[in-house]
C-alpha cells in the first residue's frame, strides 16, 4: 500500500475545538466539500486511524469519515454530516484510542448496535445499521462532533492520570 500524506495535522487534547459542539453542514455538494472529505481521508488514513471527525483536524463543523478496513476495501469507505444515533442496543466494552490523545488506550463501554442518521456530500439523508467495531467507531466520531472525547467514558481517576501525563509531556514540549 502507498504511503499516505497526513494532509491536515490532527489536533491534540488541550486544543480548545475538541471540546466544543460543532457547527452543523448546510452547504453540500460543494468543490470545498468534496476536498474536505477526500483530505480528511488522506489524513486518516496517514495517522492509520479508522476514523477521523473534523474538529480533530480544527474544523468545528459537524463532518466525519470512517472506514473500518483502514483503506484495504473502498466499500468501507463512509462519509457521515450532521449525524444523529437514532438507536443504540446491547454493550461491548473494548480497548478504545484516539489519534488527539495518541500514545494513549483505554477500556471503554459503548452501544454493541446502533442506527445512526446523516446526510451525505450531496445533503440526502441515509440510515446506517452497525455492530462491534463499526458501530464503536460511529458512537467515538459522533461523540467528536459534539465536542466529548472518548476519555468522558473512562472513570475520573483514569481520565485525570492521562490528562496529567499529557500536561507533563506540552511542559517538555513533547505534545503540541
Amino acid at each position: 500500500m502507498e504511503t499516505k500524506l497526513l494532509i491536515y495535522p490532527i489536533v491534540k487534547l488541550g486544543n480548545p475545538v475538541l471540546e466544543t459542539e460543532a457547527a452543523d453542514v448546510t452547504e453540500f455538494d460543494t468543490p470545498e466539500l468534496h476536498k474536505l472529505i477526500e483530505d480528511m481521508f488522506e489524513s486518516m488514513y496517514a495517522a492509520k486511524g479508522v476514523g477521523l471527525a473534523a474538529p480533530q483536524i480544527g474544523i468545528s463543523r459537524k463532518i466525519a469519515v470512517i472506514d473500518i478496513s483502514v483503506g484495504e476495501n473502498p466499500d468501507d469507505k463512509l462519509v457521515i454530516i450532521n449525524p444523529k444515533i437514532i438507536h443504540k442496543e446491547g454493550k461491548q466494552s473494548g480497548e478504545e484510542g484516539c489519534l488527539s490523545i495518541p500514545g494513549f488506550r483505554e477500556q471503554v463501554s459503548r452501544a454493541k448496535r446502533t442506527i445512526v442518521q446523516a446526510q451525505d456530500v450531496n445533503g440526502e439523508l441515509f440510515e446506517k445499521t452497525s455492530e462491534d467495531l463499526l458501530a464503536r467507531a460511529f458512537q467515538h466520531e459522533i461523540d467528536h462532533l459534539h465536542g466529548k472525547l472518548y476519555i468522558k467514558h473512562i472513570s475520573a481517576l483514569k481520565r485525570d492520570l492521562i490528562k496529567r501525563k499529557v500536561r507533563k509531556l506540552a511542559k517538555a514540549g513533547e505534545w503540541a
